[in-house]
């Protein structure tokens, strides 16, 4: 789940089929906003730390261990003049980080990708995973997940000039990319099962398969290529509209962690207070011309 600024595409812009808004080609988060954001975010009282064994395990090491990505642009993006990384994913963390160690509150970043998310913390290398990171029967045997804190669906992304495929439907007989260890597989075992699929590892790979014309479609979360095609960057169009079942993102954390209950709980309160519609507006809103806040999912 990866996308890099690399990607040789160029689009102007794009009217999309949910709801026909123009996506704001290239439009940069507004760094300054995000910073004041996260440093205005709330910080949690001592009683409330000690209640979680897992939130008094980071706060005694001083550090929050986080695996995540940076090269989502919506999502979790790295700016490498200052050295900071932003967007949804990586405003919520950062805000988790600030809630459980306050003022000057520092997190150590581990990059992961959708065949390794589960595996860091199994092995006990992070405290928390934020990736877009779906919530699915399969990884809540092996992990434990808090939220969710999004929903998203599928999508399918084509080239510009592609007249043959106009959604989902269409992609029998086509070579179709999507991600190893995503959910793309089993969408695409369900709604196109005589598409011939391809895997690959990362989101880059995928989106480079594309481009170069060894596949005719990449099948993925419909936020990732949101993300691919907000960079302003690329011949390429969706197909269709968003397909499928809602996709909750959750927060990845070690099995049987009280860190969930935790991680709920300030889910509630960030939603109530009004940061999380502020993040998403200077994460995603501003950047993809929408001014319609969605609903936060429900929460246990």
């Amino acid at each position: 789940m990866s996308i890099t600024s690399t990607l040789k595409f160029s689009v102007v812009a794009l009217v999309l089929a949910t709801g026909g808004s123009v996506l704001a080609q290239g439009t940069p988060i507004n760094a300054a906003a995000f910073d004041a954001l996260v440093a205005q975010g709330p910080v949690a009282d001592a009683a409330t730390i000690a209640s979680s064994t897992w939130a008094t395990k980071v706060k005694q090491a001083g550090t929050l261990r986080l695996g995540g990505t940076q090269t989502s642009n919506l999502f979790s993006l790295l700016n490498e003049k200052d050295g900071k990384i932003r967007g949804f994913d990586a405003g919520l963390a950062q805000l988790v980080t600030r809630y459980i160690l306050g003022d000057g509150a520092k997190y150590q970043f581990t990059q992961v990708n959708s065949s390794t998310r589960e595996q860091v913390l199994i092995n006990d290398q992070v405290d928390m995973v934020f990736a877009t990171y779906s919530i699915t029967p399969a990884r809540a045997e092996k992990i434990a997940f808090a939220g969710p804190y999004y929903t998203s669906q599928a999508g399918v992304l084509v080239k510009s000039n592609n007249k043959a495929i106009q959604s989902y439907n269409d992609l029998a007989g086509k070579k179709t990319a999507t991600q190893a260890g995503s959910t793309g597989p089993a969408i695409l075992a369900q709604v196109a099962p005589k598409a011939t699929v391809q895997e690959f590892q990362t989101h880059q790979e995928a989106l480079d398969a594309l481009r170069q014309g060894r596949v005719d479609a990449y099948v993925t979360d419909h936020t990732l290529l949101l993300n691919a095609l907000s960079l302003g960057t690329g011949d390429a169009k969706l197909a269709g509209a968003p397909f499928g079942a809602q996709d909750p993102y959750g927060i990845g954390l070690p099995k049987g962690s009280d860190g969930v209950a935790f991680i709920n709980a300030f889910l509630k309160k960030i939603e109530a207070d009004g940061t999380w519609a502020k993040l998403w507006t200077v994460s995603i809103g501003q950047r993809t011309g929408s001014t319609d806040v969605p609903k936060p999912p429900a929460l246990p």
